[in-house]
């Protein structure tokens, strides 16, 4: 894993994004298409702003997203499903294929559906975040380091659900639901590149717990130490609790 700190969020997005873009062009190249994972939250806005203003063709293009919640509509300002709708789906045109999660049906059979789509699938790419509370996806700590299934239905713990409503997605912290799909640690760490974008100084000790300790179920994103080609950005406000960093 490498760290790559820059100043503020626009920095570090445009950094993420334009290493993303990288990749998936060197892929289409290389193997004529390319499968993606992309992730949402407010750490993602500015990596995205910038994934999409680059030239891409996105009709050899596979994405998947990483979790959503379940029962929540497509409709609620929260969903994900509407957010990649929004901020990325309606901003590159036609993709190859498009795989979001559908969490208005029954879970387990969702569930199974995207298993049997993933299985067969390469991912080269997946874009993701770190939580406040050191969550990888959905997958709250303590997390299941073990499970080989994609997809897995979760219970959300409380600084999780905490972390959407103090975001601005709902108007109460009643309204946040407490079970959701979420790509398995396993099936992230499938990917042949990872891009982890982590802005904002209430990241900050997610980042130390996750980056400073030794791998734990109980800070998930640390297994991303153990993956041999993730970039993690950070920001100056992200990184300053860490033992050392230094702005790039």
């Amino acid at each position: 894993m490498e760290i790559i700190i820059k100043n503020n969020p626009v920095e570090l997005g445009k950094a993420a994004g334009s290493l993303a873009a990288q990749i998936i062009q060197d892929v289409i190249k290389s193997k004529g298409e390319a499968t993606i994972i992309l992730a949402t939250g407010t750490s993602q806005f500015e990596t995205l702003q910038q994934l999409t203003s680059e030239d891409i063709d996105w009709s050899k293009v596979t994405m998947f997203h990483l979790d959503e919640y379940i029962g929540l509509p497509k409709t609620s300002p929260a969903s994900f499903r509407r957010y990649l709708e929004e901020r990325f789906i309606q901003k590159v045109g036609p993709l190859k294929e498009i795989h979001l999660i559908n969490g208005e049906v029954e879970p387990a059979e969702e569930c199974r559906r995207l298993n049997n789509i993933i299985r067969l699938i390469t991912v080269d790419v997946a874009l993701v975040g770190i939580g406040e509370n050191g969550h990888l996806g959905f997958n709250d700590p303590p997390a299941d380091f073990e499970t080989e299934e994609p997809f897995i239905i979760v219970d959300l713990d409380e600084k999780c659900r905490q972390q959407q409503f103090g975001e601005g997605w709902f108007q109460s912290i009643d309204e946040v639901p407490r079970k959701a799909i979420t790509m398995s640690v396993n099936q992230i760490m499938k990917s042949g590149q990872i891009i982890c974008s982590v802005p904002e100084r209430r990241k900050a000790m997610a980042v130390r717990d996750c980056f400073d300790n030794t791998v734990s179920n109980l800070f998930p994103a640390s297994i991303l130490q153990h993956h041999a080609n993730c970039v993690c950005f950070l920001d100056r406000d992200s990184s300053a609790l860490l033992y050392s960093n230094s702005i790039i």
